[in-house]
């Protein structure tokens, strides 16, 4: 009998990753299934920890199910894109219009449908390092080259313009923004955005933003849409309701166009291509954006003193910078902290096998540093959704592990000893 050989992934998913999924969440649910209970700090999925969608969106969503049960439009429902283009203009951008708004299955949909659409193989796009993987990993699937310019953990995890400039070639095609940042907290002040505005219009380059925790920020931290910032560069904003209020799996989001589009025509229809080829968005989460975006914001109940969020970021950074060794910037969006571990202290060669351990010895799931695109062995991501009461025991888990670290470097070695 003739025998052939094994079918095999596509040479093309090989430089594509997406560990925060990886091998660790794998360990962590085999783990679970043998009985032990993990504290999940690798993921920001709000419904696990007690976080429930405002009724009102619970209320619309069952009002319609009786007329979601076909296909959409292509691009998305009109009441919903019309929600979202009289959102942009409440922002500033007054000639904001239906058609320049798509729905997706949340924004990882929309991220991949817009680079699927732009990238030829070879060509180049900025992306910040750390960052949301998704980002890396699909400019990677469609055979562009990811470009990371770092963001700067000792001034507040912001990119600095200069740098991100020299990294731009005749190559480059778009420069993406994460504000505010996953996985670091950051929020971008003007300047910084206005200067990176003004590379894009320079180089010719598209600008990708990516704002989906817009409206979660803390202590008067300003978030700036950055399509406010110019009608001269053509700009994809990315936002939805996964995190503001609280339905990531109702998978809806949405991206506003903005800037010259008359130079984006051909652009442009192959974006419509692509939605045309997933028949449309999920309907039923369509039909939440509307009621979304009008009325009260029960967000701000949650980023406020005194607010679940606002009172568990202050914690977990507190009782992270009560550990030696540890260097940790206090977020101002988002629901994430970014940790560094001082190497002199605890001398990591392979983060994801401290993550692992971790997880082994205190039933703890962080993300390592190196999942998003960072440079090196010496950070780790946790979300920051428990309870102050189950972030107070996490963190203590965590802290009882690096201790034990420190020992296990300081003891010298018997060799060592008897030298």
């Amino acid at each position: 009998m003739e025998e052939f050989e094994d079918f095999t992934q596509a040479r093309k998913l090989r430089n594509v990753r997406y560990d925060v999924r990886g091998p660790i969440a794998a360990e962590a649910s085999r783990l679970e299934r043998a009985g032990h209970r993990i504290t999940k700090l690798n993921i920001g999925n709000l419904a696990p920890f007690g976080f429930e969608a405002p009724d009102s969106i619970m209320m619309d969503m069952i009002k319609h199910l009786p007329t979601a049960q076909g296909y959409s439009e292509s691009a998305g429902i009109y009441s919903a894109r019309t929600a979202v283009a009289q959102y942009y203009q409440t922002k500033g951008m007054k000639d904001a219009a239906v058609e320049d708004v798509y729905l997706g299955n949340g924004v990882s949909e929309l991220i991949g449908m817009t680079l699927q659409a732009l990238i030829n193989p070879g060509d180049e796009i900025l992306i910040p390092a750390p960052d949301y993987p998704l980002w890396t990993g699909l400019t990677a699937l469609y055979q562009g080259i990811p470009v990371h310019y770092i963001c700067d953990d000792q001034n507040h995890w912001w990119p600095d313009p200069e740098e991100i400039e020299s990294k731009v070639t005749d190559r480059t095609k778009a420069l993406v923004v994460i504000n505010p940042n996953n996985p670091t907290g950051a929020v971008y002040p003007r300047e910084i955005l206005e200067a990176i505005v003004d590379i894009c219009r320079r180089h010719n380059l598209m600008l990708f933003t990516d704002e989906i925790y817009e409206k979660i920020t803390y202590d008067g931290a300003e978030m700036i849409n950055a399509c406010t910032l110019s009608d001269d560069v053509f700009t994809i904003t990315f936002s939805g309701l996964s995190k503001t209020w609280r339905v990531a799996g109702y998978r809806s989001g949405w991206i506003f166009i903005s800037g010259p589009t008359h130079r984006a025509k051909n652009y442009l229809e192959g974006l419509q291509l692509m939605s045309n080829l997933r028949m449309c968005a999920n309907v039923p989460g369509q039909h939440a954006i509307q009621t979304a975006l009008g009325g009260y914001q029960s967000i701000d109940e949650y980023i406020t003193p005194g607010g679940r969020l606002y009172e568990q970021r202050k914690v977990a950074y507190d009782l992270l910078c009560d550990i030696p060794g540890v260097n940790v910037q206090q977020m101002d969006g988002a629901m994430y902290l970014f940790p560094r571990l001082d190497p002199e202290i605890y001398p990591i060669d392979n983060d994801e096998a401290f993550a692992m351990e971790l997880l082994r010895q205190q039933k703890i799931l962080v993300s390592h540093g190196r999942a998003f695109n960072w440079i090196d062995d010496q950070h780790f991501r946790l979300v920051t959704l428990p309870s102050v009461e189950d972030m107070e025991e996490a963190i203590a888990g965590i802290a009882q592990f690096l201790a034990e670290y420190r020992d296990a470097v300081a003891k010298p070695s018997p060799v060592t000893a008897r030298a």
